[in-house]
This record gives structure tokens, sequence and C-alpha cells, in this order.
């Protein structure tokens, strides 16, 4: 018998706090999923556990689940933990999806991250830990910069590309942020809650030219889970697939993106054109122009016009960007987001979004990366999900 995999209950945590620790925050998705789901922690067989920094920043390199979820109520539910850098979130749920289609009853893919510890340079170490030690020393030999994070200095590349390539402007990438703004601003859980405008975008500080700080995502505390099951449940939506790549230092970034999303519309059985909305890994407002072209719902060049012209905001004549307000607006905790972009996707299939609902979606999807291998995507985890 074909088996099917649904998501049945979701949970997030405001993410423009920092006053919570690992545990507190992991303690409460779990227990706002299992209520979501309509379920008791007791009956969770299965427990998916994404994090990334937990070893550097908060002491605690291994059973992270085990350790963060001692009092969730969860029994003799097994934990495995997840560590995929950015992309821990969509791994968390691509092996939580697999054990729901292998008949699993009830699993949780939870990612939690506490990135504020008050060390700067610790945080930054730990986003760096995405990149291989020998691929770390090439960067910060080649690519050190006033902002401190090399892995902005990459992007700036990109960035630059894009506008010596593909015509990007300036304008384009500014629009990006103040549509991210405007959503987060009716997130009640996005970090950042107050528009901008393109003026004051393109005039705060500068993080690694041309990017500029309101351009750039931040760091974030927060969590989110999901319930997965077999069973279909009244309106629960469907995962039609989880597709995951893994680059090896053959290919560019955007090259492997692009061919996780060829790969992810074949196994789901639909185009671009079908998606209503879509959460995807804005890490830069900049990458968000890149990601929609590599993801095939812009021809090269295409994506920054339409942003600047309203078409992927709430309302526009494009696919939905970013409701959530994405990396840039709701916040990138690092092993927490590509779940908390499936919490959102998952709102807006079933009409829950609130001030930032669009109008009857059928399609969402998740797009999450995590790591870096040379210039390659180590990680990329692409879900797409169809309203039940």
């Amino acid at each position: 018998m074909e088996r099917s995999a649904y998501i049945t209950g979701t949970a997030i945590v405001p993410m423009n706090r920092r006053d919570r620790t690992v545990e507190e925050m992991a303690h409460q998705v779990v227990a706002d999923a299992v209520a979501d789901a309509g379920v008791d922690p007791a009956a969770v067989d299965l427990v998916v556990f994404g994090n990334a920094t937990a070893g550097r920043l908060v002491d605690q390199g291994c059973i992270r689940g085990q350790s963060f979820l001692r009092q969730a109520g969860l029994r003799n539910a097994g934990i495995v933990n997840v560590d995929n850098s950015c992309g821990g979130g969509s791994s968390a749920l691509h092996v939580a999806t697999l054990a729901a289609l292998a008949g699993t009853r009830t699993v949780l893919a939870v990612g939690v991250e506490k990135m504020w510890t008050g060390d700067r340079a610790a945080t930054l170490a730990g986003i760096e830990d995405g990149v291989p030690l020998v691929e770390r020393v090439r960067m910060h030999a080649e690519m050190e910069n006033p902002s401190g994070s090399v892995l902005m200095a990459l992007n700036a590349t990109w960035c630059r590309r894009q506008m010596e390539e593909r015509g990007a402007t300036l304008e384009q990438f500014a629009a990006a942020t103040v549509k991210a703004r405007h959503h987060g601003a009716l997130n009640p859980n996005a970090q950042f809650q107050s528009e901008v405008t393109p003026e004051e975008v393109l005039a705060s500080p500068p993080i690694v030219p041309p990017l500029t700080r309101l351009m750039c995502s931040s760091f974030t505390d927060g969590a989110a889970a999901v319930v997965v099951t077999p069973t279909r449940a009244a309106g629960a939506p469907r995962i039609r697939t989880s597709t995951i790549r893994s680059g090896n230092g053959d290919i560019d970034y955007h090259e492997r993106l692009a061919e996780a999303a060829a790969a992810a519309w074949e196994d789901a059985g639909v185009e671009p054109a079908d998606v209503d909305v879509v959460e995807l890994h804005d890490a830069t407002s900049p990458e968000e122009l890149y990601a929609l072209e590599s993801l095939g719902f812009y021809k090269p060049g295409d994506a920054g016009p339409a942003t600047l012209a309203g078409d992927t905001s709430l309302g526009g004549r494009g696919v939905t960007v970013n409701t959530s307000g994405g990396l840039v607006g709701r916040g990138h905790p690092l092993g927490a987001t590509g779940i908390a972009q499936v919490v959102e996707i998952t709102h807006q299939l079933t009409g829950r979004a609130g001030a930032r609902q669009v109008e009857a979606p059928r399609l969402g999807v998740a797009a999450n990366t995590g790591g870096i291998i040379g210039t390659d995507a180590a990680f990329i985890g692409i879900h797409v999900l169809e309203a039940g």
C-alpha cells in the first residue's frame, strides 16, 4: 500500500527574544506541536532533533535532543540528533518524513537554536562550523573583512555576480528587504516587526559591500516543531515530496540549488508555476533573488524586476515569497530555520496565517540550505506541501 506523510501539528516560538534558554524553547515547541496535533507527548514514537551550535555555544556537543527534552514527557520516544548547519531543520524533517512513510505513527521534527550568548566571536565561529576546516582557513585568508563574517563576504561575491551578469541593482535588493520587513511586521513571531524604506536599507551600515546591514539576516534565538504522521487528518497538508541533495565542491552553490529544484519538481510532479507560496533561504536579500531564479520561479535576471514591481509580495502577481518575513525578517536560528519555513507553509495552506494569509493557496514550498563546500552547497532540502 502506498503511504503518505502529513503535517498534523505545528509550533514556533517568537524570535524577537533573547532571554530564553534552549531547554525552554525546546519544551515549548514540543508541547505546542503535540497539542496542535491532538496527541499526548507520551504517544510520540520518534523525535528528530536539529541543532547546529549547541556544542560550541552551550557546551552540549552530543545527545542534544535527549539533554534539552528531558522534561518534555516523551517517555520512550527514540531521539535522533541532526547537525547540518543551517540545513538542520529540513534535514530533521526529511528523516521524519521517511519514518512516517515507513509507518512510524507519530514523529516529531524539532529545530532549536540559542545563538545569543554575549560572545559574538563564538557565534560567528559556530556558524562557520558549517564550512570544512581547510575551507575556513582559506576563506579567512582571502575574505577577511571588518564585519568578521567570511560567509557574508562570500554572499557579497554572489551579490556582485548578480549585478555584473544578470543586471541586478541595489534598488532591487533593497526592495527584497522592504518586502521581508513588511511581511515580518505582519508576523507576531518574527524577529523584526518594523517596516523599513528602500532609503533606510541602502543607507544602513555596510557589512561587505554592496551588502548593507539591513540586507543581511541576524543572529536569532528560536525554535520550531512539526508533527508528521502517516495518517491523514482533516485539513492536514500532505508532504508531496521531501527532496535533499548534498554538494561536494564540484559546482557552484546556485547550480546545485537548480539541480535540487529540478529533482524536487520531478519528484512532486509539479512545476514552479503551480506553486502559490514559497519560503526560501534568504541569508541576504540579494540571495532571495538568486534563489528564486535557481529554483525556477524566474528566468535569470527577472527576479529583481519582479520583486521591485511587487510581484512577490502579498497580493502580487507572482509566487508569494517569504510571507513569514524570511531569514531577513523572521530570523535565522540555524537548525530551526528549515522547520520554521514549513510551519509557515502549513499555516498558509490551512488558512491560519492571519494578516499575511495568501488567498486560497494549494501548493507551498520550503527550500532550506546549509553549509558550504568550496562555493558549493553542503546541503539542500526542498519540501513541497499540498493543501489537505
